[in-house]
């Protein structure tokens, strides 16, 4: 059966892939775990050795840029999420995603994800992306071509603010 839409998110999905592989390729733990600003969302170690991400009460520019670490837990994050959510038992929670620890292990952890969620969407049939009853997350009671397009959104912001990151890192004063 011809599944139209599935053919258009996927598309979609494609050139926020190249993106995103784009501006993880060649990408160093010195990027990473390097603060564009004094004040902006990062990650550190825990006593127990975890990497573990800051979590914003807001969302405001006060807030200022996060650091490449943190956008890349930030994908692995609501990836893992909408894959255990809505294709798996649905009981991970924030505080269980850490970072990787690195920048090849983040660029593994995501590319996982990516073969993941494409394995995932592989079967849908167009009813299945009307429907809502594999919609559990970021959202509920909406069509489940939503959480596809909203996904292809978050992963086209992130490795826009992860490319931007790396332009800053490049000519940063030293």
């Amino acid at each position: 059966m011809n599944n139209e839409t599935l053919t258009t998110l996927t598309r979609q999905f494609e050139t926020a892939w190249k993106l995103t592989e784009y501006h993880l390729d060649g990408l160093t733990d010195a990027e990473c775990l390097w603060r564009p600003a004094d004040k902006g969302l990062h990650v550190w170690q825990s006593a127990d050795g975890a990497w573990r991400a800051d979590w914003p009460e807001s969302e405001g520019y006060d807030l200022g840029p996060p650091s490449i670490a943190w956008l890349t837990w930030h994908i692995g994050f609501w990836w893992r999420m909408a894959l255990d959510h809505n294709f798996g038992s649905g009981t991970l929670t924030r505080a269980a995603v850490t970072w990787p620890g690195s920048a090849e292990s983040a660029r593994e952890q995501i590319i996982g994800l990516q073969a993941g969620w494409r394995a995932a969407l592989e079967p849908l049939t167009e009813a299945d992306l009307r429907s809502q009853e594999r919609t559990r997350w970021p959202f509920k009671e909406r069509p489940f071509g939503d959480v596809i397009a909203w996904l292809n959104i978050e992963l086209t912001k992130n490795a826009s603010e992860i490319g931007y990151a790396r332009f800053l890192y490049a000519v940063r004063e030293k």
